[in-house]
């Protein structure tokens, strides 16, 4: 059986067995992204274990961040080329090779290239994921399948605090905080296994070569403005992190130039032009950025507001977050029953609630006296949770809705990287608002400086979530599957084998 890369137009057409295949899709896709924040519970005792200084500490998770940023644009592509199915299982058993590699690091110099060899694995499997959703799934139901990937995004910020609480407090084996690491073995094990048998073949495409020049200079790009914006709070913000965050405006321009170049030239291209060009996805790649700079930056500040201000153990402060994602899953639910309809307004409304929420948490945060009662905490968490789960799928619709089938894990790589340099760029602002005013308050009572700090820093979240509100009524009217501006041979469909 054989079904188009183009969409199909009922849900009779589709792949059958296109439910399972999201759950593992879904399953790898967690995985990643519960090894962003599961590992932030686990620094203090790495630190110890291993006789690490905090600059090594700092870059067990940056490591981690930037090679992910770096690697999604050409491992989208090459997904592209080799085939979408082949370089996901590709990431994931590598994914799950160099887990175990960091569980079972001897020093921190193995534990950080280990980490580094992760997150390009990570890069490896994600825009397949979207890549694949988007072309497996008709039209009708793809609201819904996207908005799974809010659900699991909403559910891995909170689980990863949670998971490693108790897999360091239970100290399986005497293991310590190896386990954080090692749990990922079976899961990539079992998610290798079925998405080989159960994801459907999708052939690649060798007429689009890789573009070794567009590669380096577009790495260069990312690593100049994500590397500056990751370290420069611990330095201080030295003058060479804003000459990096210039430089890397100049390779971005550089960047488009050599794809103008190739696309005279009849040469595919790394990030297509006619992405580049498109009004749509890269105003929704920018909205993309701006909502996870929103979201990153929250969860790290409330981990130190709980934790270090407050004293609650990474288990506790966990607990007090869980009605993020349970307002995530109501309306991950509300949302897969609307499909694809009013995704605009969607993203409007999610924004706005998100917005409105964080300031309703800036109220009680305000009134916290000399303990943390996390009852306080339940219905604005919940409420901002309910705004993310109505916005994400419908912003990633959105994005990609202009994306030819063709370029799917580029395009899809390209929005990830986007949502990689937000989720950078929040943590940068939040923290430094956050710890600015810590320093600024020092004086005063722990308490209340905390308090202070975590007022001033949601500010920036309130912003953050109206500009993504502000910025949908600049977008046009969206057509079906980008095949506006595409050349005929773009439109043909391309055979996925079952």
């Amino acid at each position: 059986m054989t079904f188009s890369h183009s969409s199909p137009a009922t849900p009779e057409d589709a792949y059958p067995r296109r439910w399972i295949a999201m759950a593992i899709l879904l399953l790898a896709g967690f995985m990643n992204l519960i090894d962003v924040t599961i590992v932030n519970v686990a620094l203090p005792r790495l630190q110890s274990g291993l006789g690490a200084t905090s600059s090594q500490i700092e870059w067990v998770v940056a490591a981690y961040v930037l090679a992910f940023a770096l690697g999604l644009l050409p491992f989208g592509r090459l997904g592209d080329v080799v085939g979408r199915k082949r370089l996901f299982l590709i990431g994931v058993a590598s994914f799950t090779v160099f887990s175990a590699l960091c569980g079972l690091a001897p020093t921190m110099t193995t534990l950080i290239l280990a980490r580094v060899l992760q997150g390009l694995a990570g890069a490896m499997m994600m825009p397949q994921v979207l890549a694949i959703t988007q072309v497996i799934f008709p039209p009708q139901e793809r609201g819904f399948a996207f908005s799974l990937f809010g659900l699991s995004a909403g559910l891995a910020s909170v689980a990863g605090p949670l998971a490693g609480g108790m897999l360091i407090s239970a100290n399986i084996f005497g293991l310590d905080w190896r386990p954080i690491f090692l749990v990922n073995i079976p899961i990539g094990i079992m998610a290798v296994i079925a998405g080989r048998a159960l994801i459907p073949d999708m052939p690649g495409r060798p007429e689009l070569t890789q573009d070794p020049v567009g590669i380096l200079i577009a790495s260069a790009a990312v690593f100049l403005l994500v590397f500056p914006l990751i370290e420069g709070h611990a330095y201080d913000w030295p003058q060479w992190t804003f000459v990096m965050i210039a430089l890397s405006i100049g390779a971005m321009v550089s960047f488009f130039l050599h794809q103008k170049s190739r696309a005279k030239g009849e040469k595919s291209q790394l990030l297509p032009v006619a992405l580049m060009t498109n009004g749509n996805f890269m105003l929704g790649s920018v909205m993309t950025m701006t909502f996870f700079s929103g979201v990153a930056g929250f969860f790290l500040v409330l981990a130190v507001f709980l934790q270090t201000g407050f004293g609650l153990t990474p288990l506790q402060s966990g607990l007090t977050t869980v009605p993020f994602p349970i307002g995530v899953l109501i309306a991950s639910l509300i949302s897969g029953r609307l499909g694809s309809r009013w995704p605009q307004r969607r993203i409007v409304a999610g924004a706005l609630v998100m917005g409105i929420g964080m300031g309703w948490l800036r109220f009680v945060v305000a009134n916290v006296g000399d303990a943390v009662d996390h009852w306080n905490f339940v219905l604005p968490l919940l409420m901002c949770g309910f705004g993310m789960g109505i916005a994400i799928s419908s912003l990633f619709q959105t994005v990609l809705s202009t994306v030819p089938p063709r370029d799917a894990g580029s395009g899809s790589g390209a929005v990830q990287a986007f949502q990689q340099i937000g989720a950078a760029l929040g943590i940068a602002v939040t923290g430094q608002i956050f710890f600015s005013t810590l320093a600024v308050k020092a004086s005063e009572l722990p308490h209340i400086a905390f308090v202070s700090a975590m007022e001033h820093a949601l500010v920036y979240e309130m912003v953050a979530f109206a500009l993504v509100a502000a910025m949908v009524f600049f977008l046009k009217p969206a057509t079906p599957q980008g095949n506006r501006g595409q050349s005929v041979e773009d439109r043909q469909p391309l055979p996925v084998e079952m």
